[in-house]
Parts: C-alpha cells; structure tokens; sequence
C-alpha cells in the first residue's frame, strides 16, 4: 500500500467560523439546496454529524458518481478543524483503499479566512494513482466551495 499526500490552501472573505459551519457543520443541510445540480443529497446513515458519524453524499443523475461515503474522524469546532475518511465510493475504489482528509478553516488579517486541506490517498498494492485523477476531485471540490463562498456573501446573515 502507498501513501500519497496533498495539500492546497485558499482564501475567502467570508469568515472561518462561518465557512466552517457552511461546509463541515451543516453540509448535509446546505450543499443540496444550493448545488442540486451536482449533489442530490447528503445522509447520515450513522451517527448525527459528530465524530464516528458516516455520511453518504448522493450525487445527481448523469454524472460518473452515484455516492461516497466519509466517516467522521475528529471534529473540534474550537478550532475549525475536521478530519474525515473517504470509506466507500463507486468509482475509484478500484485503486484507492481509503483516502484521509484535514480540512482547517484559519483566521485571516482582512477578516475572511484562509482554508487549508490535506488528501492522504492511501492506494492498494501495485494501484498507480494518475495525477488527473487526483486534480479532477479537487477541481470539483474547490468549485464546491467557491459556490459556499458566493451563497454566503450574498446572505450575510446566514450562519453568522
């Protein structure tokens, strides 16, 4: 098995204790709501959004993903962190036998915050992981989070 680290980092102005609510806290609420186009529904089929908690994201029609699974690994909302585990998914598993994310939203000096993740891909013996495999989920993730971003500057009041 292999192990195979990324990181990258953002910026937004919107404030870390907001996109931490948006994004890790109230995902399962919000993401549907203002993506449907991608994302159909998130469900906990364990737990309730703490940690052991499992979520299943349910993707919409048409696109090369039905669903993923992640298991809520540590959650401390203090300090705007979440780490969490792809466990289960339709299309990569083939190569991948887990992959570990740490998301961790900071303060920045112009009041927004900055986002920093890290991908632990952790590959079965002789699996190869591609690079545009690994870029195509961090595309979409980062267009997820720029449209949590637009949602939030344009409601200001919501989870402030």
């Amino acid at each position: 098995m292999g192990i195979t680290t990324f990181t990258q980092e953002f910026t937004t102005p919107i404030a870390p204790s907001r996109m931490f609510k948006a994004l890790i806290l109230d995902s399962h609420n919000l993401i549907p709501k203002i993506a449907p186009q991608g994302i159909k529904s998130i469900d906990f089929i364990e737990g309730d959004g703490g940690v052991g908690s499992i979520k299943q994201t349910n993707f919409a029609d048409g696109g090369h993903l039905q669903y993923l699974k992640h298991k809520i690994d540590a959650l401390d909302s203090d300090n705007l962190v979440c780490k969490y585990t792809l466990i289960e998914g339709d299309v990569i598993f083939d190569k991948i036998e887990s992959v570990v994310y740490e998301v961790k939203f900071e303060a920045s000096s112009n009041g927004g915050c900055i986002c920093k993740m890290s991908s632990e891909y952790h590959t079965k013996a002789g699996a190869e992981l591609k690079q545009e495999e690994i870029k195509q989920g961090k595309d979409k993730a980062m267009g997820l989070y720029k449209v949590v971003e637009e949602y939030l500057s344009a409601n200001p009041d919501v989870y402030a």
